[in-house]
């Protein structure tokens, strides 16, 4: 390692020719050479990142004044009941809870590693009671015949380990670094949460949405069944139009039933996620399912500063950096400085005086001669484990390509279905109005108007069901853009 002859050298070297300088000089060198470090300098590793996503064309681009890019991405769905539950679950999710003291730990240890940059000092008062026997050559005992000692002391004890090759700094590095990564995933796991109950919420409004459509239908199947009766009654109908008109209203009535648990899943998943158990929480039935948004969309490089589980794969591979330093600076010597004072008497009540004072001070070095290659397999682990950070931050980036390139395909084609389907259910209305009144009028059996309310049916259930996958995919696109979360600004929030 080679230093420039720098102002801060030629003061140095000033300093250190005067006589009673040397300890200056010497604590000078100390500070300037724990500047050094032994890890390679960082770089963000290499990707090759595409100019646009392959299934961008024609969406949105991210906009700072979107809601999506303010934080609180769940807003861009209109309901205030969903985002007091999403502000709920940010103060009471307990799988959120864990990560943040797992990052909280994190933290201590960047203050722990911190810490081991300055000198320590430690006070230390004992009492001793202690003999031997009278066959001792201690020269002790003949003040004792009974061979039993007192000894009292008390020591101030200053010590320094003095960063030469940067060892400790890199060890706080990594720890910084680590940190990071730790906030990161804490993130990212408040955005898979946020994501999860988003996703239950709007599921379980779709269901509402569903029951209110088998309850309609219920009714009309139910004034169905009582016209058949009485045609039956009358002598207009046979029992075979009322056996398929309440065989009709009791397939109707079933699935209403089985919607009955459906719902109840998701509203005991939104309880746990909420942190409370689902006996102690309920949701009313909604009037309305929240509408579709519009889904901004970024440049691909965006996404690397966007989702929070790749920023933290890019803090591991830092810290992965420092280590080598850390490994590195083993085979260099250990400079530390100490100092240690006190008194020491076998008497307590002249314990502290002059006579029974003593100190002593000086550097320590310590360097290891042989290990065997322990220090060479160390430096060589640390190079393999910075190789295998690289490999999983580049996996995890090209796991977030694909993720976004499949939600928008997956938006995509179910946008290209929602027009066929609400074409395919337009004309299933039609039919059926059509078929009722050729009904009404004698023209056909009640068979032809069961299989039309069938179909009908199935159509009015189909699209709420794609508009289900829609509204999922939706939160699913805007988890893998990385939510509203931003690695610069949530970094710098974080210092």
């Amino acid at each position: 390692m080679t230093f420039a002859q720098t102002p801060l050298h030629r003061a140095l070297q000033q300093l250190t020719r005067g006589r009673g300088s040397r300890l200056v000089g010497a604590g000078l060198c100390a500070v300037m050479l724990s500047a050094c470090t032994l890890s390679p300098d960082y770089h963000r590793p290499e990707l090759s990142s595409p100019a646009q996503f392959k299934q961008a064309e024609g969406w949105t681009q991210a906009n700072p004044s979107d809601a999506i890019a303010r934080g609180a991405w769940w807003e861009i769905y209109g309901d205030s009941e969903l985002n007091a539950l999403v502000e709920q679950l940010n103060r009471s999710n307990q799988t959120v809870a864990q990560s943040e003291a797992q990052y909280r730990q994190a933290q201590a240890l960047v203050r722990s590693s911190r810490a081991s940059l300055f000198p320590s000092l430690d006070l230390t008062t004992s009492r001793n009671r202690s003999a031997q026997g009278t066959g001792s050559s201690s020269s002790s005992l003949s003040n004792n015949s009974s061979g039993i000692r007192d000894t009292y002391n008390a020591q101030l004890g200053v010590s320094w380990e003095i960063d030469l090759w940067g060892k400790l700094r890199e060890a706080m590095n990594a720890n910084q670094a680590s940190a990071e990564a730790s906030f990161a995933d804490l993130a990212a796991i408040r955005l898979s949460q946020q994501s999860e109950l988003v996703q239950n919420y709007l599921q379980l409004r779709v269901i509402d949405e569903q029951k209110r459509l088998l309850e309609r239908t219920v009714a009309t199947y139910e004034r169905s069944l009582q016209m058949n009766q009485n045609q039956y009654q009358a002598g207009v109908a046979g029992p075979d139009a009322v056996a398929q008109a309440r065989t009709q209203l009791k397939s109707t009535q079933a699935d209403l039933i089985d919607l009955a648990w459906q719902r109840a899943q998701f509203e005991n998943a939104i309880a746990v996620l909420l942190g409370k158990a689902p006996a102690e929480f309920s949701l009313a039935d909604s009037k309305q399912v929240p509408a579709l948004p519009q889904v901004p969309v970024m440049l691909p490089s965006q996404l690397l500063e966007r989702r929070p589980d790749i920023a933290s794969a890019e803090r591991n591979v830092m810290a992965a950096n420092a280590n080598i330093g850390v490994a590195r600076a083993a085979y260099f010597p250990d400079l530390s400085l100490s100092m240690n004072g006190g008194y020491s008497s076998s008497s307590f009540s002249n314990w502290i005086e002059l006579p029974n004072r003593y100190w002593s001070v000086g550097p320590q070095l310590a360097l290891t001669l042989f290990d065997a290659g322990k220090r060479s397999a160390e430096v060589d682990r640390t190079r393999a484990v910075y190789d295998q950070t690289v490999a999983k931050y580049r996996q995890t980036v090209l796991d977030g390509f694909k993720e976004v390139e499949n939600y928008l395909v997956q938006l995509k084609v179910y946008g290209d279905e929602a027009v066929v389907r609400q074409e395919a259910l337009d004309a299933a209305r039609d039919s059926l109005r059509l078929t009722e009144n050729q009904y009404r009028a004698g023209l056909i059996g009640y068979l032809d108007v069961v299989n039309v309310q069938t179909t009908a049916l199935s159509n009015e259930r189909s699209v709420l069901n794609l508009l289900q996958g829609r509204l999922v995919a939706s939160v699913q696109l805007i988890a893998a853009l990385g939510g509203g979360w931003q690695a610069e600004q949530a970094f710098a929030q974080q210092e």
